[in-house]
C-alpha cells in the first residue's frame, strides 16, 4: 500500500473576485523507502500538492489517502500529529529552546515522557549527523545546515514514515544542501521513510528516485 497517494486531486482557491485552480486532476503515490521530487515554476502547483498532503486543507474535488484512508474522513489535527511531518526551508526551530528541546517538542505533544523525549531525543540528533555538543545548543548558535538537521531531527521524533520537505536545501550553500539531501535520502532507503522533497533545484531532481513535474495544476 502507498503511504501517501493522490486520487484526481482538484483544488480551487477562492475568493469575492475570483477563483483559481491550483490543482487540476492530479493523480500520483508515493511509495515507502523512496526519495521523491516534485517540481515546477512558480505558481505550478506545488505548495498547493505539500499542503493538501500535510493536511493543511482537503482537496475541493478528489482525494488524498494516507494508508488507504482519505483525509477528509479523518481529523486533520490529529492527522498532522501522528500521520506526516513537514520539513521547512526555513527550519522554524523555537529560538529559545535548545536543539534537543526543539526535537523533544513533539514527542511531549504526544504525552510522551519527559526523561524518554529526552533520550529520544539525543539519539536522532546524533542518527541526522550532529554532535552531542549540539543537543544544548540554541539555534542562533547553529549554522544553517545544522539547523536543517535539527528540524529534521524534531520531524523523526514525531515518529511518523512521511516526511514532507518543502525546499530544505533552498536556504543553504551547495555543500550543506548536498548533506542534507544525504541525510534525507538514508532516512528512505535504509530507514523506510517516503520522503517528499519540494524543490526548485534541478540538480537535487537528478539524485530521488523520482520526479514529478507540475505545470499549471497539472502533473506533465
Amino acid at each position: 500500500m502507498s503511504a501517501i497517494e493522490l486520487r484526481d486531486v482538484k483544488y480551487v482557491y477562492r475568493s469575492q473576485y475570483q477563483s483559481v485552480e491550483a490543482l487540476r486532476g492530479v493523480s500520483c503515490a508515493f511509495e515507502p523507502g523512496r526519495v521523491y521530487a516534485v517540481m515546477g515554476r512558480s505558481g505550478s502547483g506545488k505548495t498547493t500538492m505539500l499542503s493538501l498532503m500535510a493536511g493543511l486543507d482537503v482537496p475541493t474535488e478528489g482525494s488524498v489517502l494516507c494508508e488507504g484512508v482519505s483525509t477528509a474522513d479523518i481529523d486533520l489535527e490529529r492527522y498532522r500529529r501522528e500521520r506526516v511531518a513537514v520539513i521547512y526551508q526555513d527550519f522554524r526551530l523555537f529560538p529559545l529552546l535548545t536543539a534537543a528541546e526543539n526535537v523533544m517538542y513533539p514527542m511531549e505533544l504526544r504525552g510522551v515522557k519527559p526523561a524518554t523525549a529526552k533520550k529520544r531525543a539525543a539519539e536522532l540528533i546524533s542518527k541526522v549527523g550532529l554532535p552531542d555538543t549540539a543537543r544544548d545548543r540554541f539555534p542562533a548558535m547553529l549554522s544553517g545546515g545544522e539547523q536543517q538537521r535539527v528540524a529534521i531531527a524534531r520531524a523523526l521524533g514525531m515518529e511518523t514514515k512521511v516526511l514532507l520537505a518543502d525546499e530544505p536545501t533552498g536556504n543553504l550553500d551547495s555543500e550543506n544542501g548536498a548533506n542534507i539531501f544525504r541525510v534525507l535520502q538514508a532516512l528512505a532507503h535504509e530507514d523506510g521513510y517516503c520522503v517528499v522533497i519540494v524543490t526548485h533545484d534541478e540538480e537535487l531532481g537528478k539524485r530521488v528516485d523520482e520526479t514529478l513535474r507540475l505545470h499549471d495544476g497539472m502533473l506533465v
